[in-house]
């Protein structure tokens, strides 16, 4: 079958080659601003479940709030629009009993994106894009939850094939031009999505461009799986991923050593989306915008980065902050690497030539 090349990668690389590019903050935090009740969640779906905390389902029951939230990163000058779909799974929303609604959250949640993002595009004629939100679930394929039986595990490998191929294929209906599996924290998850993608790409006849994006679980480098970066990227660069990054698990200054190390290894672009800091002792994120923008520039004026970003604790004037600080600075550009064979297990191995 032919897969058809997609228009959406190639105007990102085009425009990626001209600048950095900036992909949008965090949209936990900023709901939290709102002060929602569970009514709120709710709306009038039925469900039976208490929703306060479902973020993933106010595509649904309200609406205006995502969209606010879209808005207000766009105009702090966000090239890239996540979609609210984090935890927009069949595994996670059953813990809402509604995971009936999948389909139906991810397709609002990516129309909802979409018609942000050609809104913003048709004012100024600069391309926007939106990236399909996709987490790692509450499940984890390489490791046992029950620490008296290793070999025990709560989902298996098609399951999980299967919950990510319906997420993916609702984002791409609703007009989503890549899928984001972000926040991996385990990376067997993640080839789990990529076989997903695949998987869609054959039933669409087009190509859907993956982003990945791994997550720090300790300041020594590796995810919860126990994957070094460069591990991660040797077990991920067969999908050929626009973009590799890492989001989430700490602020810049922590991830000072793993971007750069990524910068080098990876040919392709980089996209780094960081916390805004650590969170202080009530879990709130205290770092200032400038300050943040100030780090995440010292990437930028290395040459390592492509795309910057915010998770959690950032906000749009985080966002704002760092376009402002990046402006007119050169993008990276990824290094040739030479043909040899590298593999991993949570170590990388490249063999000799």
């Amino acid at each position: 079958m032919t897969i058809t090349p997609s228009a959406a990668r190639k105007a990102f690389l085009e425009q990626a080659a001209q600048r950095l590019l900036i992909t949008d903050g965090a949209f936990g935090t900023e709901i939290q601003n709102f002060k929602l009740s569970e009514a709120d969640y709710a709306g009038s779906l039925g469900l039976t479940h208490d929703q306060k905390g479902n973020n993933d389902i106010l595509a649904l029951t309200k609406p205006e709030v995502p969209e606010s939230i879209h808005r207000a990163y766009f105009e702090a000058g966000a090239d890239i629009a996540e979609t609210n779909t984090f935890s927009a799974n069949r595994i996670s929303q059953a813990d809402y009993g509604a995971e009936h609604l999948v389909r139906e959250i991810n397709v609002a949640s990516a129309q909802l994106a979409r018609r942000m993002a050609d809104e913003y595009q048709a004012k100024d004629g600069r391309p926007r894009f939106v990236a399909g939100a996709i987490g790692p679930t509450n499940k984890t394929l390489s490791l046992s939850p029950d620490v008296n039986d290793p070999g025990y595990r709560e989902v298996d490998w098609d399951t999980m094939v299967d919950v990510y191929l319906e997420q993916a294929r609702a984002l791409v209906e609703g007009g989503a031009d890549f899928i984001l599996i972000e926040t991996v924290f385990d990376t067997l998850n993640a080839k789990a999505g990529i076989m997903a993608v695949k998987k869609l790409e054959q039933e669409v006849g087009r190509e859907v461009p993956i982003m990945l994006s791994m997550t720090l679980t300790d300041l020594s480098g590796r995810n919860l799986s126990g994957h070094t970066v460069e591990a991660f990227w040797h077990a991920v660069r067969h999908a050929k991923p626009l973009t590799i990054g890492l989001n989430c698990s700490f602020g810049a200054t922590q991830l000072r050593p793993h971007v750069k190390l990524l910068s080098e290894i990876s040919d392709t672009l980089i996209m780094i989306y960081p916390n805004a800091g650590l969170p202080n002792e009530l879990g709130a994120y205290d770092e200032m915008p400038e300050t943040t923008a100030g780090l995440v520039k010292e990437w930028a004026d290395a040459g390592q980065v492509n795309v910057l970003g915010g998770c959690c604790g950032s906000t749009p004037a985080h966002i704002g902050a760092m376009a402002r600080a990046v402006t007119g600075l050169s993008p990276r550009h990824a290094p040739t690497l030479s043909h040899v064979t590298r593999l991993a297990g949570l170590e990388p191995f490249t063999m000799a030539e």
